[in-house]
């Protein structure tokens, strides 16, 4: 039998397990590295969950946790390696399951392409973006103000509007 907060973890890793895996991933070189970092996530929301004290939302939580993660294990990553690691090997969005037409398929390459050459503050800003977070939330998560977060996404969205100038032509 299940204790309460046992359940309540089951209930939470079930409704978030594919944006802490989405996470993951865009800080993970390889698929590998990604099970690895959600591994250690859900183990760190685990051990943090007690303790959880609801001055935010649950969901902003789980997010807070999860780039906490990923940085700490990119830094442990750069402290071990004595070296940056290269952006070109990180994938940051799941491509569809379904084949896209090829015109999709490239605008998606040059849109993961100019992502990747965000630093990571901007890229996880993007990722809150792109999970549908409001600005509110995405400025919990991340510490920031909510008009800071208004003004850094118009800057990111110039960025990369700015990159795929050249691929849209």
């Amino acid at each position: 039998m299940q204790t309460p907060l046992e359940t309540t973890f089951l209930q939470l890793l079930h409704s978030n397990q594919d944006r802490i895996y989405r996470v993951c991933r865009s800080y993970a070189p390889d698929h590998q590295a990604a099970q690895d970092l959600f591994q250690e996530t859900v183990l760190q929301l685990w051990k943090s969950l007690a303790t959880f004290r609801g001055e935010a939302q649950l969901q902003t939580w789980v997010y807070r946790v999860t780039l906490n993660v990923c940085l700490q294990a990119r830094l442990r990553y750069q402290n071990d390696q004595k070296r940056t690691r290269h952006l070109d090997s990180i994938q940051f969005l799941n491509l569809p399951q379904e084949t896209p037409d090829p015109a999709t398929e490239e605008r998606l390459k040059a849109l993961h392409h100019c992502i990747q050459k965000l630093n990571d503050s901007d890229r996880s800003l993007v990722l809150l973006y792109l999970e549908d977070l409001p600005y509110r939330e995405i400025a919990t998560v991340t510490g920031l103000t909510e008009n800071h977060v208004a003004v850094k996404m118009k800057r990111i969205r110039e960025k990369l509007f700015t990159c795929l100038s050249p691929a849209l032509c």
